[in-house]
């Protein structure tokens, strides 16, 4: 298994770097900014300079890749288009090159409450719908996939379970960065993961599950 990662600079793709290294799984690594990069990622990623917006960049930073995990996302910005941008074209544009590439894994870390047009998120230029949008080219492509909905996210890990449910079930709640990393990187190894939406969020009175009961939960 040879790992590739978009948004790996941002806040929770530098964590599920971290992760695949600490597991032993080669990582490369997409970045716009290779100095930047090398200030915030471990020397034991290889990063390849590239960009979600431009396509032809795609095939050639893939390389030898066999899965490939997303953890993009447009920042708030008065750009109207970033959203739309960022979180549809460019993971329509990863989806493209891996299917080119014949990549066996797709994860994408989305959103939960992405199904609510009338979810505040929305104020930021749409970007819940832009997110569906783009997990819908993703389940119609024909790849093998598993999309990651966390909740309110947080930089601080913490010891409380995770709570796993289908697609439309979750619509409050918080999780840790990390935890959203190792779930993620687990979707690769459990059959159970494959062509399936899964909610995530932490809650500290949940029972404690493996991540193998937790992905055979999920309808």
């Amino acid at each position: 298994m040879k790992a590739f990662v978009a948004g790996a600079t941002g806040e929770t793709g530098r964590r599920i770097v971290q992760e695949l290294i600490a597991r032993n799984i080669p990582v490369r690594a997409l970045v716009r900014d290779i100095e930047k990069a090398r200030g915030i990622l471990s020397p034991e990623a290889e990063l390849v300079v590239g960009d979600v917006l431009q396509p032809e960049s795609l095939a050639a930073a893939l390389g030898d890749s066999t899965v490939l995990l997303v953890a993009t996302g447009a920042k708030p910005s008065f750009d109207p288009t970033g959203p739309y941008k960022v979180d549809f074209e460019g993971t329509k544009n990863l989806v493209d090159a891996a299917k080119t590439k014949g990549i066996e894994h797709f994860v994408l870390v989305s959103s939960l409450c992405i199904s609510q047009l009338f979810h505040p998120l929305n104020l930021f230029w749409l970007i819940l719908l832009w997110k569906k949008q783009a997990e819908e080219y993703i389940q119609k492509s024909g790849i093998t996939y598993t999309i990651v909905r966390p909740g309110g996210l947080k930089n601080e890990d913490n010891s409380d379970p995770i709570v796993m449910q289908s697609a439309d079930t979750l619509f409050e709640g918080s999780i840790p960065r990390q935890k959203v990393a190792q779930v993620a990187i687990e979707a690769l190894f459990e059959a159970d993961a494959r062509n399936k939406i899964v909610e995530i969020v932490a809650k500290p009175e949940a029972s404690s599950k493996t991540f193998g009961e937790l992905f055979a939960n999920v309808a």
